[in-house]
């Protein structure tokens, strides 16, 4: 039982860091919004693994739904795509 609830908290911890690597890379701010949300429920998730509900619950409250709606807001009232002045290599060759 503990090896499976492992793999399925390995498999969380890898959902979260793909979905923090395409908001941050993705152009499209709404689909960027909806990635951080995604990382931040996939955190929830793991905290209600760890044992710890009331952070978990906080995580879901503030960190997915009200950043998520702070950031759409913001996006509804300027540009929703980042615009490309230049066409820049990824965030991995700039280190």
């Amino acid at each position: 039982m503990t090896s499976c609830v492992q793999c399925i908290e390995y498999i969380m911890v890898f959902v979260m860091i793909l979905a923090a690597v395409f908001a941050v890379e993705w152009k499209d701010l709404l689909a960027a919004v909806v990635g951080m949300a995604a990382v931040s429920l996939v955190a929830s998730i793991l905290f209600f693994f760890l044992q710890a509900p009331d952070v978990a619950m906080t995580e879901a409250a503030i960190g997915a739904a009200m950043s998520a709606a702070v950031f759409i807001f913001a996006i509804k009232r300027t540009q929703r795509y980042e615009t490309e002045e230049e066409e820049r290599p990824g965030w991995w060759i700039r280190w």
